[in-house]
């Protein structure tokens, strides 16, 4: 088959790869990308569309941005990989020192993973080698919230909702953890202390089994796109600590600015024994995600046999990732303008899509930094929404009854403008035909 051609490029696609959360043998419709720059995707066929998904979360400068371009450039003319096992290098050094100068100060040890899903992985086998080095070794259990998500390997896929999430088919293989009840109070709603009884009632009852609580801070991510209030979060840490439980923040998702703070747990100023970060570590641009671990987890797994962390990914400390991460952050970080950047994005976010709320088929619009979500009260069609998405020169991908954005910080005024204006257009039409079934 000549590949050359977009259409047959289209059909080899169709026909023999598999893509995310996908049928193999009845796949949906994918569109030909050719270049992206910016904030804009160029198609096959000429049309040129807004992404509004940053890659899924990740490409938080936009594409073919020139500082990390040259980032990479630079690296790939020393060396591009070298095992981590042994050996060590400035670009990883370099974003280990960012990281811990960006995190609460007890976060002093820096584990590099592969990617979001196995950074938990790995914050979950530090928790139970942590309590194995302490001779706790009946705790090892996990206890989480329902309503979350935090990847797609196997352990992580354990504390996903098995009811609500993606993987309940897997959920009589899956280790079987604690499930508490989700937040219920609003980010900005009135704190109801009441809701911690259940939460409260569950680690009471289960403490002496659960080595870690792991949660994705101020919000629920594909579990829902749902942002809950910060006293949670404080509530939360305080009954870890008075438990003897590790608290493992999950800020794959939320962290580098999305939510408005770099970092979501700085909503409830508090300091998790263990973060998580992913996504966006690298602009979007390699697969790289760390683990990051409060001293007295790192020097208690240190202590008794085996006397090492035994996790080892072949890739770890990839330097290219590392490179470009560095230089990320340092676009983040620069001057400060990216917090600002972000409060614009959300002040224009909240008064392009709060109008729609009144529309018979939408359950809510909400906002937090730079998130926008409007909740259908029916599950959404992807396959119909999709090209009308693009139609209107915008991608985006919707899950659930959810419509959804996170775009790029760089996204200007106009651009945001047009993004909302079509996600508005599709909610309006969709409305409609709804409203009529």
């Amino acid at each position: 088959m000549n590949l050359e051609t977009p259409a047959n490029a289209l059909l080899f696609d169709r026909n023999h790869i598999w893509h995310p959360y996908a049928s193999a043998s009845s796949p949906p419709p994918c569109s030909l990308v050719e270049s992206a720059k910016g904030v804009y995707l160029q198609l096959a066929g000429g049309k040129q569309i807004i992404d509004g998904m940053s890659s899924w979360w990740a490409a938080i400068h936009g594409y073919n941005h020139p500082v990390l371009n040259e980032a990479i450039r630079r690296q790939t003319e020393k060396m591009s990989h070298v095992m981590f096992g042994g050996l060590t290098h400035e670009p990883a050094i370099e974003l280990a020192r960012r990281l811990i100068d960006l995190t609460p100060p007890e976060l002093n040890y820096v584990f590099f993973a592969d990617s979001g899903s196995v950074a938990v992985e790995v914050a979950m086998k530090m928790a139970l080698q942590y309590f194995h080095a302490k001779g706790q070794t009946c705790k090892r259990r996990f206890a989480t919230v329902r309503s979350g998500y935090h990847g797609d390997t196997w352990h992580a896929m354990s504390v996903c909702d098995p009811v609500t999430g993606m993987h309940s088919i897997f959920g009589d293989s899956l280790p079987q953890q604690l499930f508490a009840n989700k937040p219920q109070t609003p980010f900005n709603g009135v704190w109801d202390e009441s809701e911690m009884s259940n939460i409260t009632e569950l680690i009471e009852q289960y403490h002496s089994e659960i080595a870690a609580f792991i949660i994705e801070p101020i919000v629920q991510g594909a579990g829902g796109m749902r942002f809950y209030h910060p006293q949670f979060l404080q509530c939360l840490r305080k009954l870890c600590t008075h438990y003897n439980i590790l608290l493992i923040a999950d800020e794959i998702a939320t962290g580098f600015g999305r939510s408005g703070k770099m970092f979501a747990c700085q909503h409830a100023s508090i300091t998790p024994d263990l973060l998580c970060v992913g996504k966006a570590l690298t602009g979007g641009y390699m697969t790289l995600a760390a683990t990051l671990a409060a001293s007295k987890v790192a020097e208690t797994i240190s202590s008794a046999a085996p006397h090492v962390f035994m996790h080892g990914p072949t890739f770890m400390g990839n330097p290219l990732a590392c490179a470009v991460a560095c230089a990320s952050i340092d676009l983040l970080t620069d001057n400060n303008c990216v917090p600002a950047r972000i409060a614009e994005i959300e002040q224009q976010l909240r008064e392009g899509l709060l109008p729609v709320r009144h529309l018979d088929a939408v359950e809510n619009v909400r906002v937090l930094g730079a998130i926008g979500v409007i909740e259908m009260k029916k599950t959404v069609d992807i396959a119909a929404l999709q090209p009308a998405f693009i139609e209107n020169g915008i991608w985006l991908r919707p899950f659930g009854k959810l419509i959804y954005t996170m775009p790029p910080y760089i996204i200007d005024n106009n651009e945001l403008a047009t993004l909302i204006n079509g996600m508005v257009n599709v909610v309006e039409n969709c409305a409609f035909q709804q409203k009529k079934s």
